[in-house]
This record gives C-alpha cells, sequence and structure tokens, in this order.
C-alpha cells in the first residue's frame, strides 16, 4: 500500500491533497469547493487522469461545501475517467453536500460509499 502524499493545493478555502493506494488515486477536498476553488480540485484531477490513473476516489469526509461550479467539476472528472475506461467513486459525504448530488440527481452517475475504506475496498 502506498500511502504516500504524490501532490498538495492550498489556497485558503479549500485544500486538496492527493495520493495513491494500490490502483486508486485518492482526491481529498478539504474546505469548501465553489467558483472561486474550483480550479484547485480540478487540476489534481485533471492531472491524475494524465498520469494513467482511472479510478479516482475523491474523499469527500471533509469537504463542507459544494456548489454547482464544484459538482461540475466532479462530473468533468467522471467524464474524462469513464473516457479512459475507468470511474470517479466519492466517499464519506458529509449531509450539506449529499444535499447538493441529492437534489441535482448527480448521486445517480457517480458511485457513492459511505466511507473512504469502503471505496478503497471495493
Amino acid at each position: 500500500m502506498d500511502r504516500g502524499t504524490v501532490g498538495s493545493a492550498n489556497r485558503g478555502r479549500l485544500r486538496v491533497e492527493v495520493r495513491s493506494q494500490g490502483h486508486s488515486a485518492i482526491v481529498t477536498p478539504a474546505g469548501e469547493l465553489d467558483h472561486h476553488t474550483a480550479e484547485l480540485l480540478r487540476e489534481p484531477l485533471d492531472a491524475c487522469l494524465e498520469a494513467g490513473s482511472t479510478r479516482l476516489v475523491v474523499d469527500c469526509s471533509q469537504l463542507e461545501f459544494c456548489d454547482s461550479t464544484g459538482l461540475n467539476v466532479l462530473l468533468g472528472a467522471r467524464l474524462k475517467a469513464e473516457a479512459a475506461g475507468g470511474a470517479v467513486h466519492l466517499a464519506g459525504m458529509l449531509p450539506v453536500v449529499a444535499r447538493v448530488f441529492e437534489i441535482t440527481g448527480a448521486e445517480s452517475v457517480f458511485t457513492v460509499h459511505e466511507s473512504l475504506d469502503a471505496a478503497l475496498a471495493e
């Protein structure tokens, strides 16, 4: 199991950490994902895909807010991953973030897991 950090970004309200474990790239956004911070998540997701990772696990357990711009970043990563034969898995969503996915119907296009451990076990 490789638990080493392979990259991180930080700009005030959102911090994003990336690491790999087994066949998965784990991307952990912490804070608020919105119009002003969305690029901080888009860049590492794109970098993981460009590096050949097709199974992305987004650990949402530290994500406190997500607006439509953040949702679009995740949907875009999902399309790119699927085009490469992979998928984006979401794990550990807090209720306030899960509600955005529920209202928009986006929960039906992602594989959603209760926890990071559950996502990695699949």
